[in-house]
């Protein structure tokens, strides 16, 4: 089982007082593609006006531009709640960036009462992400607001 509190705090470490956006959600993205087992994605989308950009992200090479309100990451943007799909392929309208991912989890990352992306796990194993998982995820987005939330453009 993963330790969420530890991982948070090593999430802090690694980011606060750097003011190198890019870099900080790249360490991110390394970090808990190390730390998570199962996974074969993790990164992030960011927001354009209406669209999610494809972020910094360790894994295979992902869709590059996700309409809002469209697929698991748009849905989370739109909604602004956590998406947890242990089977991507019963999610109406799922996007496949990556034929081998099975389940999904998605958390909506919002600054000042707008969501300004998503943070995107993917595990080709069905059902492998639980709301533990989803609790822990919501708690390293905290953290990441806490600490570069006003470096996250705002389109």
């Amino acid at each position: 089982m993963t330790d969420y509190r530890l991982l948070s705090e090593q999430l802090r470490q690694l980011i606060a007082g750097v003011p190198h956006f890019t870099a900080n959600l790249s360490n991110v993205s390394a970090l808990l593609f190390g730390a998570l087992p199962d996974l074969n994605w993790a990164g992030f989308y960011l927001r354009e006006g209406d669209r999610l950009i494809l972020g910094p992200f360790q894994g295979k090479p992902a869709c590059i531009e996700i309409p809002m309100g469209k697929g698991v990451c748009g849905t989370a943007a739109v909604s602004e709640t956590t998406q947890l799909v242990p089977d991507v392929h019963a999610f109406p309208g799922h996007i496949a960036c990556d034929s081998e991912s099975a389940s999904e989890l998605v958390v909506p990352i919002v600054v000042s009462g707008r969501c300004v992306g998503v943070l995107d796990l993917d595990s080709p194993t069905p059902g492998r992400f639980g709301e533990c998982d989803a609790a822990g995820c919501r708690a390293l987005v905290s953290v990441l607001t806490e600490e570069i939330g006003d470096q996250f453009p705002v389109s």
